[in-house]
């Protein structure tokens, strides 16, 4: 089972707000530059090929170490100083779903046709645990701080909750609709999973100290992924919307509050930079940068 959008290969990739590039425009090379975005130099640096690639990707930025998924029963392993495959680990069924714990050098990788979560050293790239967990794993998040592993289930309406320390489910959270997306704010203890397969989505706010939800914030439609900016607690959705068109919601965190609901061309994976208080939102082709408005 996979979610919507899940494997999406983007091959045109724009800015918001600067011309499109077409759907059917070959991947850009190394050294293209695209664009220009406030006085830098926006351009693809390297085009590594992967032929099995297809899933999910996630980086441990201690290590400058890429993982990405495969569908199949592989992860690559990617160096980030040279832009080369290092490595393939061997891996459970249908392998998609991958999330890093820089702070243990840990990948964990859902493989959705066998429904167990692999656990793998990123010092000796080998598989040291294997995590039952239902064949209905979606996406994964971690909270470095408590070494606790969060991972969405959309049939089931649950969010399974993992200890890092032990590699066993310690708590399962039922949720009101089947979660999509799942991102955690460290610095609180929090975590956020959408919710919502029909009309109007929602976004539920775990409690990481009591794995209890603490509330449900109503979103836009269709809400798939969602991002976390730690330093000023803003929550991203990206909302695919359904008949109304994709939008982002931007979510105080502080107060529980949709603060903004953004429109964007589309809308399926969300990241967030904390650094620069800059989030993106991907989909379709394009992904949108949201950024304070400057005066």
């Amino acid at each position: 089972m996979r979610f919507f959008g899940r494997g999406m290969i983007l091959i045109g990739v724009t800015v918001a707000g600067l011309a499109p590039t077409a759907l059917a425009a070959p991947p850009a090379t190394a050294g293209q530059t695209l664009t220009r975005l406030a006085g830098h130099c926006i351009e693809v640096t390297a085009t590594i090929p992967l032929a099995h690639a297809s899933g999910e990707i996630a980086v441990n930025p201690n290590t400058n170490t890429v993982y990405a998924t495969t569908f199949g029963h592989k992860v690559i392993v990617i160096s980030g100083r040279t832009n080369k495959v290092v490595s393939m680990i061997s891996v459970g069924r249908n392998a998609d779903a991958v999330a890093v714990n820089p702070a243990t050098n840990t990948i964990y990788v859902g493989n959705s046709r066998d429904g167990t979560i692999s656990v793998i050293d990123g010092q000796t790239r080998t598989v040291v645990a294997t995590i039952p967990i239902g064949r209905d794993e979606g996406h994964i998040a971690v909270n470095p701080a408590t070494n606790t592993i969060y991972v969405t289930h959309l049939f089931a309406d649950t969010v399974s909750v993992i200890s890092g320390r032990t590699n066993t489910v310690t708590a399962t959270i039922p949720m009101s609709l089947g979660p999509v997306g799942i991102a955690v704010n460290p610095k609180t203890d929090t975590a956020y999973a959408t919710t919502g397969i029909n009309g109007q989505g929602t976004v539920s706010v775990i409690n990481g100290r009591a794995d209890t939800i603490a509330a449900a914030i109503p979103v836009g439609a269709l809400p798939q992924q969602v991002a976390v900016n730690p330093k000023t607690r803003a929550v991203y959705v990206a909302n695919e919307g359904s008949g109304t068109g994709a939008t982002v919601s931007v979510i105080n965190g502080r107060t529980g509050t949709v603060t903004a609901t953004l429109p964007v061309g589309a809308a399926f994976g969300a990241a967030a930079d904390p650094k620069t208080d800059t989030a993106y939102i991907s989909g379709a082709g394009t992904v949108s940068v949201i950024a304070p408005c400057r005066k």
